[in-house]
C-alpha cells in the first residue's frame, strides 16, 4: 500500500503527465452563451498538437481539419440562419471541448474608449433599465484590459452572458441600446455584443503596427516605440519622480502621509489645482496613482453642527473623504457618484477642512463632476466647492507599463483586436476621439488608417464601421474665436465618412457642457441603430441629419442647402429660433448669426458681415445649443464652409 507521501508523488507525477499532453483548446471568445454570426461563413479554430485532427460540429454541420505543424487549426462553417439554442463540440486524441447556448444572430464588435465602455448602470434612468433589461437573446461579452507590444493570439479571459436585470448593468451602455433598437425590428433574431474597449485610449493604440509603418507621419514615433514593456515601464518612472521631485520635492514617508487627513496639518507649500478636474491632465500627465486633496471652507454660524451633504461627483477610480480628520465615507467604483452624509457634529462654525484620497489605478485620474455636482448642501443653503484645492502626489504606480493604454502604439490592437480574429461578425460601432482630439488635424487621416488596417485583417471585406461623433463638452473653451480642438475632431469624423459602409451619429445635441460622459446613452444607441438598420439591413429609414451640401452668396446672406433632409428641415425651438451659427467676413472674425429655415434651406446672415466668406455650425467644444434638425428628429452635422488653418494642424503623434 502506498504511504501517503508515495501517493500524492504519484498523483503529482501523473498531473505532469497528463499536462504535457496538449488538450484541444479554442480562444477565449469561444463558450458558452456565445453569438456567431449568421448568413456568413463562421471561421472556428483554436490549437492541438501539431498534425493531431480535430473534429467540429454544430447544427447539423460536422468538420474536420489537421492542426499544422505549430499545433494551430481552424475550419470554417457554412454560413447559418439565425436560431438556436445550439451545442458546439469540438473534439481532438485527448479531449473534447463542449459549448453550450450557443445562438446564431448578428454580431457586433463594440469599440473606442470610455464612452463605449460606460455600463448601463451609470447611464441616465438606470435602474430602470436594468429592472427592464430582459432580453435574453442579447448576449454581451467584455474583453479585458490587456497591453501587449506583439499581437498576442489569445486574450486574457471574458464570458459571454446573456441580457437579464442581473447582468445588464455591467454591458455597454452604448452597444446594449444598440442592439436593444435591432432587436425590436428583428425580435427573433439573437445580437451578440463584442466589447473590447478601454476608457481614455487613443486611435493610434488600436492600429495594428504593420499599418503604422505605413504611414509616413508615424515614422518618427516608430522609430523609439521600446521593444519591450519593461523598459518602457523604467522610462516613465525616471520620468514620473522628475516630474513629482520638481513639483513637490520628492515623494512622503508614511508618517507624513498619516497626518495628512488632520484638519490642523499645515498644507502651505503644496500646490493647488482648480476641481474638479482629471488630475493626469493637468498636474502630472498621465499619472497613476494616489494624489491627497484639502480644501478650506469657512461655514456660517446657523449651518455648524447640521447634518449637511458632501456632493463630489464621480471621482476616478477611488476615493476616501474626511471632513475635520473625521473619514466620512470611501467608493471605490469610477463610474459612482459620491454623496457623503456629514452628522451632525462633524461641522464646525468657521473653518472647516474637506480631504480626499484619490487613487487613480489607470487610465484617466481624479475628479469628473459638473460642477453643479460639487458642493456642501444642508438647511436649505449650498456651499460652492468649485476652486483652488491644495494637493500632494502620496506615490505612483511602478508597474505603469502595465495600465497606461497610450504609452505606444499598437499596444491594444495587439492585445485586444488581434486574438479576435477572424472571429464572424457583422460590423463595428465605435466611439472614441476625444483622447485624440488634440491631433484632430491627423486623426483625419489615422482614423481611416485604423478602419482600413481592421478590414484588412479581418478578412470580411469593407464591413459596416459605425461611429459616434464627439458629443458637447467644454473641454478646453474652445470656438471660433479661439480655435477647437473638438470642432476640428468632429470634422475629421465627418471626412471619414468618404470610407464605404461607414456611418456617424451626432451627439452634440445630447452631451453635458461639464461631463465629458455624458449620461444619455439611449439616443446614441438608437442613432447608431437607425444607420444600421438602413445601411446595413436595407430597411427604409433616414439614417442621417442634415448635412451641408453647398453654400451660396446673397448679398449679406450666406444660403445654404443640405442633404439628407429628410421629410424636411425643422428646429427643436418652440419660436422656430435656429441656434448654433456663425458667420465672418474675410477678416475672419466670427459673430453670432441669425438662422432661417426656409424651404430645404437655411438663410444665414449677420449684422456686422456685410459680404459673408464663411458659415460655422456648431463649432465648438460645447456645441449643445445646436437645434437644426431633419423633421425625422436626427441632428444636423456640425460643419464650417471655410479651409482656414485650425489649431490642430502641426500636432502629431509621438
Amino acid at each position: 500500500m502506498f504511504s501517503k507521501f508515495r501517493y500524492a508523488t504519484a498523483i503529482g507525477l501523473l498531473l505532469m503527465a497528463v499536462q504535457a499532453w496538449a488538450d484541444v483548446r479554442l480562444p477565449k471568445v469561444f463558450g458558452s452563451h456565445m453569438v456567431l454570426q449568421r448568413q456568413k461563413t463562421v471561421p472556428v479554430w483554436g490549437w492541438s498538437d501539431p498534425g493531431e485532427k480535430v473534429t467540429v460540429q454544430f447544427n447539423n454541420q460536422t468538420k474536420t481539419v489537421k492542426a499544422d505543424k505549430s499545433g494551430k487549426w481552424l475550419v470554417r462553417l457554412e454560413p447559418l440562419e439565425a436560431g438556436g439554442p445550439f451545442v458546439m463540440t469540438v473534439r481532438g486524441k485527448k479531449n473534447t471541448v463542449t459549448f453550450d447556448d450557443v445562438l446564431v444572430g448578428e454580431v457586433w464588435v463594440c469599440s473606442g474608449q470610455s464612452n463605449m465602455e460606460w455600463p448601463v448602470s451609470a447611464s441616465a434612468n438606470a435602474a430602470q433599465e436594468i429592472q427592464q433589461a430582459n432580453y435574453p437573446l442579447i448576449r454581451h461579452f467584455k474583453v479585458p484590459h490587456d497591453l501587449s507590444l506583439t499581437p498576442k493570439d489569445d486574450i486574457l479571459g471574458g464570458e459571454w452572458q446573456a441580457c437579464t436585470p442581473e447582468n445588464a448593468g455591467k454591458f455597454t451602455a452604448v452597444g446594449y441600446f444598440f442592439a436593444r433598437e435591432l432587436q425590436k425590428e428583428f425580435p427573433n433574431v439573437p445580437i451578440g455584443l463584442l466589447n473590447t474597449s478601454w476608457g481614455g485610449t487613443q486611435s493610434e493604440s488600436w492600429t495594428s503596427r504593420e499599418a503604422m509603418e505605413s504611414f509616413d507621419e508615424f515614422k518618427p514615433a516608430l522609430a523609439t516605440m521600446p521593444k519591450n514593456l519593461d523598459d518602457v515601464a523604467n522610462q516613465r518612472i525616471e520620468q514620473l519622480r522628475a516630474q513629482i521631485t520638481k513639483l513637490q520635492g520628492g515623494l512622503p514617508d508614511a508618517a507624513e502621509i498619516k497626518q495628512w487627513s488632520s484638519a490642523d496639518l499645515n498644507d502651505g507649500n503644496w500646490p493647488t489645482l482648480r476641481l474638479p478636474d482629471l488630475f493626469d491632465r493637468k498636474a502630472v500627465p498621465n499619472f497613476d496613482g494616489v494624489v491627497w486633496f484639502r480644501r478650506e471652507i469657512t461655514l456660517p454660524d446657523d449651518l455648524a453642527g447640521k447634518e449637511m451633504k458632501l456632493s463630489l461627483g464621480q471621482i476616478d477610480d477611488k476615493d476616501e473623504t474626511y471632513v475635520n480628520g473625521v473619514k466620512v465615507g470611501s467608493t471605490d467604483q469610477h463610474n459612482a457618484e459620491r454623496h457623503y452624509t456629514l452628522p451632525t457634529g462633524t461641522l464646525k462654525p468657521g473653518r472647516n477642512v474637506i480631504v480626499v484620497r484619490v487613487e487613480d489605478t489607470g487610465g484617466g485620474g481624479g475628479f469628473t463632476a459638473r460642477e453643479d455636482q460639487f458642493q456642501l448642501a444642508g438647511n436649505g443653503k449650498i456651499i460652492s466647492l468649485v476652486g483652488d484645492w491644495k494637493f500632494r502626489v502620496a506615490d505612483f504606480n511602478r508597474t505603469v507599463a502595465l495600465s497606461n493604454p497610450n504609452l505606444t502604439g499598437t499596444i491594444l490592437y495587439n492585445s485586444m483586436i488581434n486574438p479576435l480574429i477572424p472571429y464572424a461578425m457583422q460590423g463595428v460601432i465605435w466611439y472614441q476621439g476625444e483622447t485624440n482630439a488634440g491631433r484632430a488635424y491627423q486623426y483625419r487621416k489615422t482614423f481611416p488608417l485604423m478602419i482600413n488596417d481592421w478590414r484588412k485583417r479581418w478578412g470580411q471585406g469593407d464591413f459596416p464601421f459605425l461611429f459616434v461623433q464627439l458629443a458637447s463638452f467644454n473641454a478646453a473653451n474652445g470656438n471660433s474665436a479661439n480655435g477647437s480642438t473638438w470642432a476640428e475632431l468632429r470634422e475629421a469624423q465627418t471626412q471619414t465618412l468618404a470610407l464605404p459602409h461607414t456611418g456617424m451619429a451626432v451627439t452634440s445635441d445630447i452631451g453635458e457642457s461639464q461631463d465629458i460622459h455624458p449620461k444619455n446613452k439611449q439616443d446614441v444607441g438608437k442613432r447608431l441603430a437607425v444607420n444600421a438598420l438602413k445601411t446595413v439591413y436595407g430597411l427604409d429609414r433616414v439614417a442621417s441629419g442634415p448635412v451641408l451640401k453647398s453654400m451660396e452668396i446673397s448679398g449679406n446672406k450666406a444660403v445654404l442647402t443640405f442633404d439628407n433632409v429628410g421629410s424636411g428641415l425643422t428646429t427643436t425651438d418652440k419660436y422656430g429660433y435656429l441656434k448654433g451659427f456663425e458667420v465672418a467676413g474675410a477678416d475672419h472674425k466670427f459673430h453670432w448669426a441669425k438662422a432661417e429655415i426656409q424651404g430645404d434651406k437655411v438663410v444665414v446672415y449677420a449684422s456686422e458681415v456685410a459680404t459673408p466668406v464663411s458659415v460655422h455650425y456648431g463649432w465648438a467644444d460645447d456645441n449643445g445649443e445646436v437645434n437644426l434638425y431633419n423633421k425625422e428628429g436626427l441632428p444636423a452635422v456640425p460643419f464650417r464652409t471655410d479651409t482656414w488653418k485650425g489649431i490642430t494642424e502641426a500636432a502629431t503623434f509621438k
